[in-house]
């Protein structure tokens, strides 16, 4: 089993602390990031919370703010930082790809961060889903995107994504809640999406402690429990790449 989850971090302006109890708690196996420092000191600042947290660097983007973060007990096999297509006025997107290993099975994590206006959302999915696709078929992986869709489930995008992979916390029995704003969530914004050959264990909001929700981040974070069930598909498999660390 794989415990993933997404957590947007606000550029670590938040209390620092509480951050890390939050990470903690979640207890992920893959951490995908969003709105990571992209400003100088930023290196530290991304090596200090993976020291914190007990975890490792396993890919990033500068560019976007992204960044995949693994935990004991995994075996990075490739990590890369990828930016997305610019448009112009708005702010740089990128992924952050890492391929994990555990027990023999492979799992193609991708973080991303999707953007506020509609057109450059739908864009950037359709840049996505080949590049996480094609990872996961070259060294013989499950695909599981998460992030910060910056859309609720009736919009284009989540339903793009969602009929294609499993939305793991609509499939979770009785699972529900919002993520953003922490205080008072009204909107799901922020999801993970895995394969239809995993299985979804469990996935949930996290809500606890309400002291640490509110005072780590402006998002509360998703931690999904996955299981592989069918294999996944499998092309030839490049050597383990170099992972890039922005």
């Amino acid at each position: 089993m794989l415990r993933v989850a997404t957590y947007n971090v606000r550029s670590l302006r938040d209390d620092r602390a509480a951050l890390v109890r939050m990470i903690k708690a979640l207890r992920p196996d893959v951490l995908c990031l969003q709105e990571m420092p992209r400003l100088p000191g930023r290196r530290r600042a991304w090596r200090e919370l993976a020291a914190l947290t007990g975890m490792t660097i396993a890919a990033g983007c500068r560019a976007g703010g992204v960044a995949v973060f693994a935990g004991p007990g995994l075996r990075v096999v490739h990590g890369l930082g990828r930016p997305l297509r610019r448009f112009t006025g708005l702010e740089r997107r990128a992924i952050a790809l890492a391929v994990v290993e555990r027990s023999g099975a492979r799992y193609a994590a991708c973080s991303f961060h999707l953007d506020l206006v509609g057109e450059a959302r739908l864009r950037h999915a359709a840049e996505i889903v080949p590049a996480v696709e094609g990872a996961a078929r070259a060294f013989g992986a499950h695909a599981v995107l998460a992030g910060d869709v910056n859309e609720e489930p009736d919009g284009p995008v989540w339903r793009y994504l969602a009929g294609r992979y499993t939305d793991c916390l609509a499939a979770a029995a009785g699972a529900t809640g919002g993520t953003f704003p922490s205080p008072r969530p009204r909107a799901r914004i922020d999801g993970i999406f895995a394969d239809r050959g995993l299985r979804v264990v469990s996935c949930a909001v996290a809500a606890e402690p309400i002291h640490d929700v509110v005072r780590a981040s402006d998002h509360r974070p998703v931690v999904a429990v996955l299981t592989p069930g069918a294999a996944p598909p499998v092309g030839r498999m490049p050597p383990a790449g170099r992972t890039i660390v922005p």
